[in-house]
């Protein structure tokens, strides 16, 4: 299987946002900007696994400042860490007042991405982590993914437990 540099998976998407986008506020509906991100990490994926690679998760997204429209929003997509066949992809949103220049860090995501190839997951490349930052990004994401798997395990585990409880067991756990 052939490697990849974190610096090759870099990709660029941008967009002026338009009333379209606006929410109840004024102000770039968050939905909108989702769907950017995931644009963003869909390409990000396949330029760096050479496969259609679908969305398996959005792990993590932080709106950090509203957006106005009018903002020219630019997503700069990269890949955090690999596993056999997934990628975390890890998206920058900056907007730009295109009339005064003001330029603002807006969001952050992280999206985990499955490369395909015939409907099924296929491997995808290594990741090569060339700066020390590039190598903390990848162990912590590498801890980030161990953690929701464990999240997941303990959640089916309480679940299991709770299907057994029976209503009177449960209404107590609820307070009532």
């Amino acid at each position: 299987m052939n490697a990849k540099r974190v610096s090759e998976t870099k990709t660029k998407l941008a967009q002026i946002m338009t009333p379209n986008e606006a929410n109840v506020l004024g102000k770039v509906f968050g939905g909108a900007i989702l769907a950017m991100i995931d644009l963003t990490a869909s390409a990000t994926a396949q330029k760096f696994s050479g496969h259609i690679a679908v969305t398996a998760s959005f792990d993590r997204v932080d709106f950090h400042e509203p957006i106005e429209v009018g903002n020219l929003v630019a997503m700069e997509g990269h890949v955090s860490f690999v596993g056999r066949t997934s990628m975390e992809i890890t998206i920058d949103v900056v907007a730009t007042n295109l009339i005064n220049g003001t330029t603002r860090a807006s969001n952050t995501a992280r999206v985990t991405m499955v490369a395909m190839s015939e409907g099924k997951p296929v491997e995808v490349p290594r990741l090569i982590c060339e700066s020390r930052e590039e190598k903390i990004n990848f162990l912590i994401a590498k801890s980030r993914r161990e953690r929701r798997q464990a999240h997941q395990k303990d959640i089916a585990e309480l679940r299991a437990e709770f299907e057994l409880a029976s209503d009177a067991e449960l209404d107590g756990q609820l307070g009532g």
